[in-house]
């Protein structure tokens, strides 16, 4: 069952930029990443420990805390999957 999105085209495009950063993914790369783009085993960029990067560089550039038991592998599902996450945690 697929999850309804929340995040903004805006909001997308932030978490782009972030893992685009964080993951030091090329221009041509980040330029690819959708909302549907798979993450986490298909970015080979993104290990386990590029996670805790990942998660730094959202937390600076949205100003948000995340807890640890909040990271789960669906988090990193999808490009939408991580910026709806966000989303919700800007109360969007």
């Amino acid at each position: 069952m697929a999850s309804l999105s929340i995040a903004s085209s805006e909001t997308v495009r932030n978490v782009v930029a972030v893992l685009g950063d964080a993951l030091a993914l090329s221009p041509e790369v980040t330029a690819s990443l959708e909302r549907d783009t798979g993450l986490f085993g298909s970015l080979p960029e993104l290990d386990s420990m590029a996670v805790a990067t990942v998660l730094t560089a959202l937390e600076d550039r949205f100003h948000i805390l995340i807890d640890d038991d909040e990271v789960t592998g669906e988090l990193f599902e999808t490009v939408a999957s991580l910026a709806d996450f966000v989303a919700g945690k800007l109360g969007a």
